[in-house]
């Protein structure tokens, strides 16, 4: 498994060097630029908004669990420091309810993290969408022939990501 990702790793460096020697050869006005896709989305004005959508969005949901959470806490202190003077059936009630709520606090923290990271993703999607028309745009006005977004090292003298960057918060609606 190892040796088939190396195996790939190296044909996937030489197919992108062929073809940067290929480009490199068939026009000496070749443009390559590169994008910090992190930068791009630590930085975008589209990524902050989505954030604070995301947070205003499950607020209340957090708070809900936040409460159960505390809830469940004080249940089990009333447990511990009242239980060896509770009578049997007392005791066996209450660890019941506990168990009823704690079973019920993590189906709904489940729930909460699926439904969270579904639309962390959605939003995430929506704006590399956006990016991705905004580097096209840019490709083309400024006639590059291939821009990368992922690389092990690229020079600063291609990377266009604030040109990216700049071009998304011109973008934005006032």
């Amino acid at each position: 498994m190892i040796m088939r990702k190396i195996t790939m790793t190296r044909y996937v460096l030489a197919l992108i060097f062929g073809l940067l020697t290929l480009a490199g050869t068939a026009s000496a006005q070749s443009r390559i630029g590169f994008v910090n896709s992190q930068r791009v989305m630590n930085e975008a004005p589209q990524a902050a908004k989505a954030k604070k959508r995301i947070e205003k969005d499950f607020e209340k949901r957090d708070q809900d669990l936040q409460k159960l959470a505390k809830q469940l806490k004080e249940m089990q202190e009333v447990l511990e420091k009242n239980g060896v003077t509770m009578t049997d059936v007392e005791r066996r009630t209450k660890e019941r309810e506990f168990g009823d709520l704690n079973l019920d606090f993590q189906r709904k923290q489940r729930a909460f993290r699926e439904d969270l990271s579904q639309r962390q993703n959605e939003e995430t999607a929506a704006i590399y969408d956006r990016v991705n028309k905004v580097i096209k745009q840019i490709a083309d006005a400024e006639k590059y022939d291939i821009i990368f977004q992922e690389a092990v090292y690229a020079s600063p003298r291609i990377d266009i990501t604030d040109k990216v960057i700049k071009a998304l918060v011109e973008s934005q609606p006032k």
